[in-house]
């Protein structure tokens, strides 16, 4: 097989975890997206080590190592983003990364939950007016 199928197939694949990325407003979608991504990354280690594999008299296999690590160090981040999620959709009740980062600015919400300024505190205000 040629070096190509498997590197047009990753392009393919990081190009649509890519848009993932950058159109999804979810935010298990977006991880969703970066694996994706890094599955291209591990199609392109494997072909590569196997093409380089035919033409060098020695054969380590590095690429395939690299991969068994990124697959791990991957198992490891999809788990730890997984419960970062599910902490900020029971604190917060919704996982749209565009309402997450608008409620931690204090921006007012599309159901007015926040507003556009800050909570003060009353007794604050009687202090500065006495002085």
């Amino acid at each position: 097989m040629h070096l190509a199928y498997p590197a047009v197939l990753a392009a393919l694949l990081f190009c649509t975890g890519l848009y993932g990325v950058l159109a999804r407003r979810n935010a298990i979608l977006v991880l969703m997206s970066v694996e994706l991504m890094l599955n291209a990354v591990n199609l392109n280690l494997v072909a590569f080590d196997v093409w380089l594999s035919r033409t060098a008299e020695e054969t380590l296999h590095s690429g395939q190592a690299l991969t068994l690590f990124t697959i791990a160090i991957a198992a490891a981040e999809i788990g730890i983003g997984l419960a970062i999620v599910l902490a900020v959709h029971r604190g917060r009740g919704t996982s749209d990364i565009d309402r997450l980062r608008d409620t931690a600015e204090g921006h007012e919400t599309a159901e007015g939950d926040e507003t556009d300024t800050p909570a003060t505190d009353p007794g604050a205000e009687k202090a500065e007016a006495s002085a």
